[in-house]
């Protein structure tokens, strides 16, 4: 909301008019440590073996690789990551009345077709100086991804950019599916998949299983690009995954596809009769 090079406004004029001091707009947060990135890089790995590991847990998988760390610092990291063990909890909140929560629609739903359902979830990903937020939009059946984006924020922004995507390029399924996450609870990222036509469904908190497909793509997408490369940049790793995906779509075959690619059975060959799912 403030130009710098405002002709006629200075910055202190602006910062009155939108009722923020100087100092909040001459803020920039300090980023983590090269030690906290380091031991969100491993909470990460550890959390793709055993994604039931809470901070008390995981504080001990740290402090015996030699990391002498407390479970208030890996909470914290962990709340940063996005990252939430599986484990039923009670529930001790109540959620925002902005943001309802919807029921989960595909128990006992066979899955059969393309466009039938989509899902989507975020995910951390970890880079040498850093860490970015990776979303992406994926088709239940074919296993295609669909759309994805980068964010250094867990902002709904770029979810709703990733859903525009897809349905701009794909049309619209008839279910979507995600977490419980705010980025998918919030009214605007909701309005856009109903708008669309699409019914909206949501996992069960803590049930990381109700969405197990996308859960799969983020354990192969890190152990085969983003743990193999130490990118750099945010630049650097937008191509890298750029990369990776265009090869798990159009090359990468799956044995639950019955040996195609994602593309293959997004978008069957007239007269390949094998089921996607």
């Amino acid at each position: 909301m403030i130009d710098p090079q405002h002709p006629r406004l200075s910055i202190q004029r602006q910062c009155r008019l939108v009722s923020i001091s100087r100092s909040a707009f001459y803020y920039r947060p300090a980023g983590e440590t090269p030690l906290n990135l380091e031991l969100m890089r491993r909470l990460d790995a550890q959390f793709l073996e055993a994604p039931w590991y809470g901070s008390r847990q995981m504080a001990r998988c740290l402090r015996r690789q030699g990391y002498m760390v407390g479970r208030k610092r890996v909470r914290r990291l962990m709340a940063k990551m996005g990252l939430v063990p599986i484990y039923q909890a009670p529930r001790t909140t109540v959620p925002h009345p902005e943001h309802r929560t919807y029921k989960y629609l595909l128990r006992d739903l066979v899955i059969e077709r393309p466009n039938q359902v989509w899902c989507a979830d975020i995910t951390y990903i970890p880079m040498r100086r850093g860490f970015l937020y990776l979303v992406a939009v994926m088709d239940w059946a074919a296993r295609k991804v669909l759309s994805w984006r980068l964010s250094n924020t867990m902002e709904a922004d770029f979810c709703i950019e990733a859903l525009e995507e897809a349905l701009a390029r794909h049309g619209a399924p008839e279910i979507f599916n995600t977490d419980q996450g705010s980025q998918f609870t919030s009214p605007r990222f909701v309005e856009v998949v109903q708008a669309a036509g699409a019914r909206v469904s949501m996992d069960g908190r803590g049930r990381w299983m109700d969405n197990v497909f996308i859960e799969r793509l983020w354990r192969s997408l890190k152990y085969e690009c983003v743990y193999l490369h130490a990118f750099e940049t945010g630049s650097e790793l937008r191509a890298g995954l750029a990369r990776w995906i265009g090869y798990y779509n159009t090359e990468r075959p799956h044995s639950a596809l019955g040996g195609r690619t994602p593309d293959e059975a997004y978008d069957p060959a007239p007269g390949d009769t094998r089921l996607a799912a």
